[in-house]
């Protein structure tokens, strides 16, 4: 199967641009140092591998900067990163740290989450399309969930989950 080389774009977002006051509320929300633990699946149907992550994030009214590092095992560390910007009702950006280049990153917001669909620089798991989902857990939480289709079943799978906490 595919290797899914954009595994830690679940860990990453910088937003940037005019936002709604209820969008500044929750960027600004989001600021502060992040740790957690998660999984990460590295091949669609493979184990999926612990992981334990770190984040720096800095916010405005307008923008978030999502910076951090995740380890799994001994020998494995990814540093990852992403610049977003919001015209207050949709998001868009890049992500950096995957194996495969630069990601495009665009969606919206809905309640405490932001959904954004992932496009790959390059095929990971049979095409170059996946999910991005940010969620907000209450003041001192918050989830990081990356979704890709199983090119064997089409099914929807969770390549990786972090759940993080306030640092």
């Amino acid at each position: 199967m595919t290797k899914c080389t954009g595994w830690l774009a679940a860990g990453m977002l910088c937003l940037a641009g005019p936002a709604h006051a209820t969008d500044a509320d929750f960027l600004q929300s989001l600021a502060g140092s992040w740790g957690g633990r998660g999984s990460v699946t590295t091949e669609t149907g493979s184990r999926p591998i612990k992981i334990n992550c770190k984040f720096s994030s800095r916010a405005t009214a307008s923008s978030l900067s999502l910076n951090g590092k995740c380890t799994g095992y001994v020998v494995f560390s990814r540093a990852i990163g992403a610049d977003v910007k919001t015209d207050g009702k949709t998001y868009t950006g890049v992500y950096t740290g995957s194996r495969t280049g630069p990601a495009g990153l665009r969606g919206n917001r809905a309640g405490d989450a932001l959904v954004l669909g992932i496009r790959w620089a390059k095929e990971v798991n049979g095409d170059r399309a996946a999910q991005l989902r940010l969620e907000k857990l209450g003041n001192d939480r918050m989830r990081l969930t990356t979704i890709d289709k199983d090119p064997a079943t089409g099914k929807n799978v969770v390549i990786s989950q972090i759940n993080l906490s306030r640092t």
